[in-house]
């Protein structure tokens, strides 16, 4: 007897959409994502699609009609609730685009619950194309299964951050001038954390001054290699993650 395959299948698209979305419910999708569907996987009629909303989580939906320029699905059955990330929020200073880009796509896959993009004197960038950055976390929250989109903030200076840090958030400061190892320092706290990575020419003194006068803010190193910023944000997110996020046996 030939098995029946899983229903929806791995390999279904997925997609982000405004919800919520519901039991049973019609929903329409347009634009590029219309044209995805239809002209670049060239779905079907009874075709799935996985739909999250980053309300209500995860949805498996059936392709109801196929057009040019619009795609309807019906919500058949929701595969998971949104999910809880844990609370830990990437400060990055700016960089060029496509080094940046690497930032917001994998501070994403490895499940930050925010990006707070920073702004310091030896930034090369001082802006950030909002629309074009939503839509690389969203395209990787799709590529990577996660059902909450992290929240992306609108570029700040350093010294506005610094002015209204929350005081029970730590702050975690790779310094490139030494602190303590990483990896224990973040083993050693319990409750929101956030990391702060700097440009490529790294924080000047008196910025690393500020920084360090803030009682909240934790030096730390990342070994012994003066490391680019978009390395030193992705390095210390996945080891934050593996000591005090989810990845870890406590799954924070």
């Amino acid at each position: 007897m030939v098995a029946t395959p899983a229903w929806p299948p791995r390999s279904a698209p997925r997609l982000f959409v405004p919800g919520p979305v519901a039991q049973d419910a019609h929903v329409a999708i347009e634009g590029t994502q219309a044209h995805y569907l239809s002209k670049v996987m060239r779905v079907s009629d009874g075709d799935a699609v996985i739909l999250c909303d980053d309300e209500t989580g995860e949805w498996a939906c059936a392709v109801v009609s196929a057009g040019k320029r619009e795609v309807v699905l019906e919500a058949r059955e929701r595969l998971r609730e949104r999910e809880e990330v844990p609370d830990f929020t990437l400060c990055a200073a700016l960089l060029k685009k496509p080094n940046f880009d690497l930032v917001l796509e994998k501070a994403t896959e490895l499940g930050v619950r925010r990006i707070q993009p920073v702004v310091t004197r030896r930034c090369v960038a001082d802006k950030l194309n909002p629309e074009r950055a939503r839509t690389m976390v969203t395209e990787a929250a799709e590529q990577c299964a996660r059902t909450a989109l992290p929240e992306l903030t609108e570029p700040l200076r350093l010294e506005a951050l610094l002015r209204d840090w929350p005081e029970d958030r730590a702050l975690f400061f790779a310094d490139e001038l030494g602190g303590e190892p990483a990896a224990a320092q973040f083993a050693a706290h319990c409750g929101p954390a956030a990391l702060l990575v700097g440009p490529e020419g790294g924080f000047d003194e008196g910025e690393r001054a500020l920084i360090r006068a803030l009682p909240q803010a934790r030096p730390i190193t990342l070994g012994p290699r003066i490391l680019r910023g978009e390395t030193a944000s992705i390095a210390a997110t996945a080891l934050w993650m593996a000591v005090a996020g989810d990845w870890s046996p406590s799954g924070n």
